[in-house]
């Protein structure tokens, strides 16, 4: 897999928000979002699909554990 795919999949940004009616800035609601990866168009639907993928790779919050020793070691 290429090192930097994402930048090469991001061509139109903006785009989704524009067809979907979402200020930039804001976030895509989970409801249009999801209804736009069931679109009739192939590009709203392609650009919902990589939205979804996308945010799925976002960092998860870490949490501190409790080690062994008692001390604490960020998780993740």
């Amino acid at each position: 897999m290429a090192k930097n795919w994402i930048a090469g999949a991001v061509k139109n940004k903006g785009a989704l928000h524009k067809t979907l009616g979402v200020p930039e800035g804001e976030k895509i609601p989970a409801k249009k979002l999801a209804k736009a990866a069931n679109s009739s168009n192939p590009t709203t639907r392609k650009r919902a699909a990589l939205a979804e993928t996308l945010k799925g790779l976002r960092p998860q919050k870490s949490e501190p554990v409790k080690t062994d020793r008692g001390d604490f070691k960020i998780k993740g």
